[in-house]
């Protein structure tokens, strides 16, 4: 029996005792603050009751001060900016940091105390002087300014126009209960303090028109000020926007008051105002009472957490009508907004559960208003786009997709992760979404009236009070007689992934056997769905498969039965979840011609197509289709194959590969990849090469999943084979022509900072007639002046040589490539611009020094530095040694100047003085210049993506 209906009363009791014992002694602050408008500063004098509501003395106390998290380049704030490839908070200026200067802090009896800040500069610690007994209280006066930062960095702050936004901006006390949890700011909207009676005396200018989360309550008017008194009641902490001009209304609901600034310019008001009550009465039915005198909606929150995917193209190309779009904006940030001020979790550690019931809530509002409404919008209607399996997505679809995402790269994290322990896509969106399907998956298993009702029951008696986890699971526990321990135990606490096969159907006249494989091990329900002419006639739930298991259903005459059917469940892998019963050529999966890049269907085996066209000076441009099967979700197994045609060469040239990636943990050694490689091209006028290259690598990670830190060791043997026109045959060397085989292993240590990288590789080459070793380091130092020093050293050495020319010797200037490695747009070339390419490998030099000195067949050491004078301008200077047998090592350098445009992908290179004198002023000093290309999408969207992931 429904233990919420039967025991409703005596569980009322206890969750309204314990919530008397949480909040019998309610903190409290007054603080009198008048903005200096001209200085951005915040004069402030707090006055603070803090009461010991444990059960032990204390002899110091701790403030977030997170104001203060602007004030240096060593804040976590700034080390979080730099994790993400955000070097703005590093490169501020001095009048731009945020900063808290503590001018005096006494206690009742007005005694001095003494303070300091902890290493992460943004909590205070404040000694007390004399112990703080248990459940008795003492009052501290804190007399402190706050230098507001601009609103670059987080949006918090000022703008440029003379508007504010301030959060988090006075000091808060620290959680202790028997344990200090002390936070950083890390831009992670997760301040955790306890709730506290505020009431906020602000002085402004009256200029500005304010709006606050608090209840305002006396506003007066001076000459060239006003003043207002801010009041919250069992509120954690104030939000307060100063704007030059009022964009926030007021909407009056059966259900809660809204002030809001959140609009859309084509959908009209008053139809506005009829979705948010809709919304609120939503929110009303499906949460309880909101317990404050209002709820602040902004713009600023919904742009700290958007809608993300579509929601974020241009507003002229965006798919969703107007009323959709506004109302999954106004939910999302209202859901937000309610959780935060009302469900006193620890933020950082047990985040999920408030983005749990905020994503639930949004799925079921879907469900209940928009049950059509696809993922793609009104794109989903266009010739062209309308066949594609991500236009028949439904718009609830993307959970489990973008979730996928990460997952299927190896980097989903447990929803108990701590919140700074998240990568950027998991925190921000993977997370939250895989939170969300935790609650409808559950619903879909105990019954959706059970988690709603549960839910309901959570928020009424928990809300305002400190609250675990462990009294929501209490409550889900209660509301059902299905043992639902898998859902905190595998679903929420690890990073386990739920991936099921239907393995084998036995079919008889009656009834069916049907053996269901765990594939991952994760003791999860898994659902399953007896389909006829596509339309669903039985659906059974199966739990306790460690491994594998069989069950007997009945035989309904199914034509397919299909595991996760209605996609309730994040599964890993849905490609092997249906098995028709139509005999056996019927359960092969037909092939499925697509156009560019989709999602999965589970149902067809799909190959995608796009024409390509490629370049090199030899086979000119030469245009082909690409055919591959890589979805826009990562798979184990990928094949590509590209078929192009020169026109100059009038011959086919391309390449193809096929790759197994098998991730093998979440850190330390944690993938490894096989692949098999062709390709063939011209390589100089009438002459072709063509490779063949098996390779193996295995690839390792630290715990720290945010770290950039990776290593790699590959093992590959490179086949060659060239074609000669007649022409040319005179400059082949009988050894080296036409074909060679290279055994190669390299391992690289790489970390990619922006603002401090290292990477180094040794590598060992082996063939026929020479073997060779060879060792790079590279090092950037991004400083707080902008200025960047680059350093690389390379040494390599011939273990044995038997070659009698310089094809595969060390090149100080331009490798020849004997391993087709390089983009080279003309890869013969000794004249002309596309000579003039530089790839930065093995010598690394920019000027074309003697011929004597170019190549080395012993060894050879280069050093390559340079620093920028302004923005992208930097000076270069190269020096080395080169030794050649026969001859006495040759000491050689070279310098000149860089347009560092975009690092590793465009740069230009002018030559100044070398061993050659000074370049400048020597004929034809434009064939001396160097420049560095790079066209492959790949790596051009690398830069854009890495903050994510």
């Amino acid at each position: 029996m429904n233990f919420l209906k039967t025991n409703n009363f005596t569980l009322s009791i206890l969750l309204f005792i314990s919530g008397v014992l949480l909040t019998y002694a309610q903190y409290e602050t007054k603080l009198t603050v008048n903005l200096n408008h001209v200085k951005k500063e915040l004069d402030i004098k707090q006055e603070f009751v803090y009461y010991n509501n444990s059960n032990y003395s204390l002899g110091q106390l701790y403030f977030n001060d997170w104001a203060h998290a602007y004030s240096n380049k060593n804040t976590g704030l700034a080390k979080r900016f730099a994790q993400e490839f955000r070097k703005s908070l590093h490169l501020a200026k001095e009048s731009e940091r945020g900063t808290t200067t503590i001018i005096s802090a006494v206690d009742s009896d007005y005694q001095g105390l003494q303070w300091e800040r902890t290493s992460s500069d943004d909590l205070i610690r404040v000694r007390l002087n004399k112990p703080l007994a248990p459940k008795a209280s003492t009052k501290l006066f804190i007399t402190y300014t706050v230098k507001l930062p601009p609103n670059k960095f987080t949006s918090y702050g000022y703008d440029n126009r003379g508007n504010y936004y301030l959060k988090d901006w006075y000091l808060t006390p620290a959680v202790y209960d028997g344990k200090w949890h002390l936070y950083s700011n890390k831009n992670l909207e997760d301040l955790y303090t306890n709730s506290t009676k505020t009431v906020i005396e602000f002085n402004y200018s009256d200029s500005l028109f304010i709006e606050s989360n608090l209840k305002k309550e006396i506003l007066k008017k001076y000459a060239i000020g006003q003043s207002v008194r801010l009041i919250g009641e069992n509120q954690k902490s104030a939000e307060i926007i100063l704007q030059s001009y009022s964009t926030f209304t007021t909407h009056i609901t059966p259900n809660m008051k809204v002030v809001t600034d959140i609009s859309a310019p084509r959908y009209d008001p008053i139809q506005q105002g009829i979705s948010i009550s809709k919304i609120t009465d939503f929110i009303y039915r499906n949460l309880g009472e909101y317990p404050h005198d209002k709820l602040l909606v902004s713009q600023m929150d919904y742009n700290k957490d958007p809608l993300y995917g579509l929601n974020q193209l241009p507003s002229f190309i965006r798919p969703y009508d107007q009323q959709f779009q506004f109302e999954m904006k106004f939910l999302k940030t209202a859901l937000s907004s309610i959780l935060r001020e009302t469900m006193y979790l620890d933020p950082r550690k047990e985040q999920w559960l408030n983005s749990a019931i905020a994503n639930y809530l949004m799925i079921e509002f879907v469900e209940e208003n928009y049950p059509d409404q696809k993922l793609l919008g009104n794109l989903s209607k266009i010739w062209g786009i309308r066949s594609f399996n991500l236009a028949k997505m439904g718009f609830n679809e993307q959970y489990p997709f973008l979730y996928n995402l990460t997952a299927r790269k190896n980097l989903d994290q447990a929803l108990s992760t701590p919140n700074d322990s998240l990568i950027k896509f998991n925190q921000k969106i993977a997370n939250k979404y895989k939170a969300g399907l935790g609650l409808a998956y559950l619903a879909d298993y105990i019954g959706k009236d059970k988690v709603d009702e549960s839910i309901k029951t959570f928020f009424k008696y928990y809300k305002l009070n400190q609250v675990k986890i462990l009294d929501f699971e209490s409550i889900l526990k209660r509301s059902t007689d299905k043992d639902i321990n898998w859902f905190f135990r595998d679903y929420v606490s690890t990073d386990r992934k739920i991936d099921f096969k239907i393995k084998k159907v036995n079919k008889s006249e009656d009834s069916l056997r049907v053996t269901i494989k765990n594939k991952e091990g994760t003791n999860v329900p898994i659902s399953m769905f007896g389909l006829k002419k596509d339309s669903v006639i039985s659906k059974y739930w199966f739990k306790d498969i460690k491994t594998l298991e069989t069950f007997t259903i009945p035989n309904h005459e199914e034509d397919k039965l299909v595991l996760n059917y209605d996609q309730k469940i994040p599964e890993f892998n849905q490609r092997d979840n249906w098995k028709s019963l139509k005999g056996f050529l019927s359960s092969n999966k037909k092939l499925h011609f697509t156009f560019f890049k989709d999602s999965e269907n589970p149902y067809y085996n799909q190959v995608f197509y796009v024409p390509v066209l490629n370049f090199n000076i030899y086979d000119g441009w030469a245009p082909g289709m690409r055919l591959y099967n890589k979805t826009l979700l990562e798979r184990p197994f990928v094949y590509d194959f590209a078929p192009s045609y020169s026109f100059r060469e009038k011959a086919f040239v391309g390449y193809g590969k096929v790759s197994y990636r098998k991730y093998l943990s979440k850190s330390g050694l944690y993938v490894a990849n096989y692949a098999l490689n062709g390709s063939t091209s011209h390589f100089n006028v009438n002459s072709r090469y063509s490779s063949v290259t098996p390779s193996l690598s295995f690839g390792w990670r630290p715990d720290d999943l945010i770290s950039n830190k990776r290593e790699f060791l590959s093992f590959r043997y490179v086949n060659i084979f060239r074609n000669f026109d007649e022409s040319l045959q005179d400059t082949a060397n009988d050894s080296e022509n036409p074909d060679y085989s290279i055994f190669n292993a390299r391992y690289i240590n790489r970390d990619n900072g922006i603002l401090d990288y290292n990477s180094w590789f040794l590598d060992f080459q082996l063939a026929g007639n020479f073997s060779k070793l060879s060792f790079e380091y590279e090092y950037r130092k991004l400083f707080q002046n902008n200025r960047q020093f680059n350093l690389r050293f390379f040494a390599g050495k011939f273990l044995s040589n038997k070659t009698n020319s310089d094809f595969f010797s060390f090149a100080l200037d331009r490798p020849t490539d004997y391993l087709f490695d390089y983009g080279y747009l003309g890869r013969s070339e000794d004249s002309g611009i596309y000579s003039q390419q530089i790839i930065i490998a093995e010598g690394g030099f920019k000027s074309f020094l003697d011929e004597r000195y170019r190549f080395s067949d012993n060894w050879l050491a280069t050093v390559n530095t340079s620093f920028n004078l302004w923005r992208w301008i930097e000076l270069y200077g190269d020096a080395g040694l080169v030794k050649n047998n026969g001859f006495k090592e040759k000491f050689v350098y070279d310098s000149g100047v860089r347009l560092n445009l975009v690092t590793d992908y465009f740069e230009l290179y002018f030559p100044l003085y070398s061993n050659n004198g000074w370049e400048v002023s020597q004929p034809n000093y434009g064939e001396k210049i160097r420049f560095i290309i790079t066209v492959s999408p790949k790596t051009l969207t690398g830069l854009f993506t890495r903050k994510w992931f």
